[in-house]
């Protein structure tokens, strides 16, 4: 049969994770292995370790088992996987044993995780175990519940990417049974390792662990729904703990706290967040570097770490525990004065009070009275009170009227009088700014000339020089106030440069770790700036605007939250980071401040996305590679399917025009049927190739409009060239597939060929009537050619917003591995059937997937193969679609 796949094949992982050693997980792989030898596929064992298990040992009888490699190291004799090998012998799937273990010094990799990605990425598949104190995450708390060191581990998303993880357990009563009888270790270790390791305690921890790391899982499909259902409020589903934290002294110790109350909550997940202030007032007091301690510490104590922008932080961190469906807050006390929080209630009180059914943790720390260091970025008594009018014009009134009582109180001369209404105004101007410090000037020097200035008591001033102190201490009012602001001008710029510095190395990180970072580094800002999306726009040719990438509330899911044309202006926050390109924000309006820093992004995004474009560039001049090859590969095929048609042509029209050969009627009818059979069969082949070309090059543009798949089923079952295939073909349209159903008795006559109109469900779809009929001949003749002598069954069946199509036969099928898909590979070339080019199901699926469908392969129940064709359902435009379906 034909084959196709537009890209190399990546090989799919299975891990078998076990609670603990000795459960059966390698017993298990093993199992697996021989599953898929029974089915056919070709299965070899790279590296097994038995440990002297016999029942292990059993099973890997039968089983190819590939030779290891031998190294020797400090006089040890040492085998490990022999990865060439492997790839030499490249089979479809290959058994290789502890993920975690190291390889011995001089090795190819170091890990045996690292010769396992080898073999993945040359399209081998891989069953292989770990245990889970072997998980990098979680040996530091094995070490603590079991008291031994693991020197092997695998970094947790080795396992996580993984398509398969099957958790391998069994009760501790019963592993230490199997212990004791001698299963897992030899006679001479089984009392040691009873009354250490294996001691009911820690196989029960053990087990816990292994439960709740697997559980994730279910996790990801909990807020899968949430999103999906638009649910904001806490869901108390899993313990989940955000730690604020600044940078300063107490950042250690509230860390550590938070730590420990995620543990105490039963392995909750623990997120650090640093909330980066949008209006560049800097939320942490560490010196330099104090970014990178950050993630040092959370790191540490297993947290992951978040960077939040926000003016208002109480705001800012109750908005990201409400995303994270987060249960618990845990924020240090402040470090501020009593004086400070009775202005200010300050961000811990301001989070109980809108916390709502999240928990807020308030945590002491000996660093609550300590100044902060003095690094050149230490918040100012007015940045501290902001140097509102409305603690400014209070002080322009109480600092004179103070000044006056202690005047009246304490002997002093007019001199020392003016010199203390002096410091009155001056600190106004330090407190409250320009209008206070002038309201205390003037009202300052009224009450200097009233009781202290001759003639007392009176508002009338006598001497010139008294006049010159009330115009000096306004002077000195509005110069220092000026001064003041400038100052804090020059702070908040240079603090705002910091804010900035700050998330732009944030966003470099994400740029040059990745090779496609632009989708990594849409979620960072989207949690950074609190949308509910973000996307990257880029105008196309026609001067629309178009999605070229985008994040959604949570970047797991594949729920779209942008619109798929929409323009930059009707987004809440809109930056252009490169010419027709923009990144867009929804869900929320920025502060000015905010937008600042949004707008510093586009650095990075237009990095990112020339990353993209040069990755494309590379793709396309991949495909231009293969389409060479595919060409080469194309003169090496066609020599003997092409000729073989023509030749028969050729020799039965030669006959035909031979005069001195007398035919028989009967003779000549078969000739020309030969010529027609043959013809018939050089239209399909040239037909298959130049549709291969036109997929090779891009060439397919389907004409999409509303079609009725049973007609196109139809229409292709009357093209089929001979009577006798087309008797075989039965059309059981409309009825759904039965996996119990017995395809012969449904193909000899047991339902009618074509179901009557009204007991046909809804089969319109979306696509190309022309391609979709070329896609259903060629699996027809597919199924004719490979499926055996018996029945061919056509089936249709509607599924929510798909339509599907199933083309059944009970003939011999394929292994479940067999590669059906690629270009030019037929399954059985020694099959004596006609051959083709192999393009036939190339050519099939390419249709489909150009037409937004799917084209799979099954098995059919009781033998034989099911190929299912999957066609967007057609359905009426809903002109509310067209609207940005985002959170305004």
């Amino acid at each position: 049969m034909e084959s196709e796949r537009d890209e190399p094949r990546r090989g799919e992982l299975r891990v078998h994770l076990g609670a603990a050693p000795g459960v059966g997980k390698t017993y298990a792989a093993l199992c697996e292995a021989r599953r898929r030898l029974d089915r056919g596929t070709d299965v070899v064992v790279g590296l097994v370790e038995t440990h002297g298990r016999a029942r292990t040992a059993e099973l890997l009888a039968g089983l190819e088992i590939l030779p290891r490699r031998t190294v020797t190291h400090r006089g040890t004799t040492l085998h490990e996987l022999d990865v060439d090998a492997v790839l030499a012998r490249a089979p479809q799937v290959v058994v290789v044993d502890e993920l975690a273990h190291s390889n011995a010094p001089g090795s190819q990799h170091a890990r045996r995780y690292e010769d396992v990605e080898e073999l993945l990425a040359a399209g081998i598949d891989v069953i292989s175990t770990v245990n889970v104190q072997h998980l990098e995450s979680l040996h530091d708390v094995v070490e603590r519940i079991t008291g031994t060191r693991q020197q092997e581990t695998v970094p947790d998303e080795v396992v996580r990417a993984a398509e398969q993880v099957e958790l391998v357990d069994i009760t501790p009563e019963a592993l230490r049974r199997r212990l004791a009888h001698g299963n897992v270790y030899p006679a001479e270790r089984i009392d040691a390792s009873l009354a250490h390791y294996f001691r009911t305690g820690n196989l029960i921890a053990l087990r816990e662990l292994a439960l709740l790391w697997v559980a994730d899982q279910v996790d990801v499909a909990l807020r899968r729904y949430r999103t999906d259902e638009a649910i904001d409020e806490v869901w108390e589903a899993r313990e989940r703990v955000v730690v604020a934290v600044t940078g300063g002294p107490e950042s250690r110790t509230v860390l550590r706290r938070a730590a420990r109350i995620a543990r105490r909550a039963g392995a909750a997940d623990l997120l650090c967040v640093h909330v980066l202030r949008g209006d560049g007032v800097v939320t942490r007091s560490g010196g330099r570097g104090s970014g990178r301690e950050l993630r040092q510490l959370a790191k540490e104590v297993g947290a992951s770490f978040h960077t939040v922008v926000g003016d208002d932080v109480a705001a800012a961190l109750l908005d990201f525990a409400r995303g994270a469906n987060a249960t618990q807050l845990v924020l240090g006390t402040s470090r501020r004065s009593r004086l400070a929080r009775l202005v200010e209630p300050g961000i811990g009180a301001r989070a109980v009070a809108a916390a709502g059914s999240i928990d807020v943790h308030l945590v002491p720390h000996t660093e609550t009275e300590e100044s902060a260091p003095d690094d050149g970025r230490r918040r100012r008594v007015g940045s501290v009170l902001g140097r509102r009018w409305a603690l400014g014009l209070p002080t322009a009134v109480v600092l004179p009227v103070l000044a006056t009582v202690g005047g009246l109180a304490l002997p002093g001369g007019l001199s020392t009088h003016t010199v203390v209404f002096f410091l009155a105004t001056v600190l106004t101007a330090l407190v409250g700014g320009l209008l206070p410090a002038v309201v205390a000037a003037l009202f300052g020097g009224m009450l200097l000339n009233y009781f202290f200035t001759p003639p007392l008591h009176t508002l009338t001033i006598a001497r010139a020089e008294d006049l010159v102190a009330v115009v000096t201490m306004l002077v000195v009012a509005v110069l220092v106030a000026a001064v003041v602001d400038r100052a804090d001008r020059r702070a908040a710029q240079a603090a705002q440069a910091r804010a900035e510095a700050t998330l732009l190395a944030s966003f470099a990180r994400v740029v040059i770790a990745r090779s496609d970072p632009l989708p990594r580094l849409l979620e960072r800002v989207r949690e950074a700036f609190g949308f509910s999306a973000v996307a990257v726009l880029e105008r196309g040719p026609k001067a629309s605007w178009t999605v070229t990438d985008q994040v959604p509330a949570d970047a797991s899911l594949v729920a779209s939250s942008v619109p798929s044309a929409v323009e930059p202006g009707e987004a809440d926050a809109d930056v252009e980071i490169d010419e027709g390109s923009h990144l867009v924000g929804y869900g929320r309006t920025l502060a000015a401040a905010e937008a600042r820093l949004f707008a510093a992004v586009g650095g990075p995004a237009m990095l990112a996305l020339r990353n993209r474009r040069i990755s494309a560039e590379a793709v396309d001049a991949a495909r231009r590679a293969e389409a060479s090859g595919l060409r080469t590969a194309l003169l090496s095929a066609v020599g003997h399917d092409l000729r073989t048609p023509l030749s028969a042509i050729k020799a039965a029209v030669s006959s035909l025009r031979d005069p001195g050969l007398a035919l028989a009627p009967d003779d000549r009818e078969d000739l020309l049927a030969t010529v027609e059979e043959s013809g018939d069969r050089l239209v399909a082949l040239v037909d298959n190739l130049l549709d291969s070309s036109r997929l090779a090059t891009g060439a397919v543009t389907p004409h999409r409009t509303t079609a009725s798949l049973v007609e196109i089923a139809e229409a292709a079952v009357a093209a089929v060239p001979r009577a006798e295939d087309r008797a075989r073909v039965c059309l059981v349209l409309g009825t759904p597939v039965d996996p119990d159903d017995d395809l012969g008795a449904a193909a000899d006559g047991a339902a009618p060929d074509v179901a009557a109109p009204d007991e046909v469900p809804a089969d319109e779809v979306s696509a190309d009537p022309g391609l979709a009929e070329r896609i259903v001949a060629n699996l027809i003749d597919n199924a004719l050619r490979h499926g055996g002598d018996g029945r061919v069954a056509i089936r249709t069946s509607a599924h929510g917003d798909r339509v599907e199509l199933r083309v059944v036969d009970t003939g011999p099928g394929v292994g479940r591995d067999a590669e059906l898909f690629t270009a030019f590979q037929r399954l059985g070339e020694h099959d004596s059937a006609p051959g083709g080019l192999g393009l036939g199901l190339h050519v099939a699926r390419g249709f489909a997937q150009a037409m937004g469908g799917t084209l799979d392969a099954e098995e059919t129940p009781g033998g034989g193969l099911t190929m299912v064709l999957s066609l967007p359902r057609a359905a009426v435009p809903d002109p509310v679609a067209t609207v940005p379906a985002v959170a305004r």
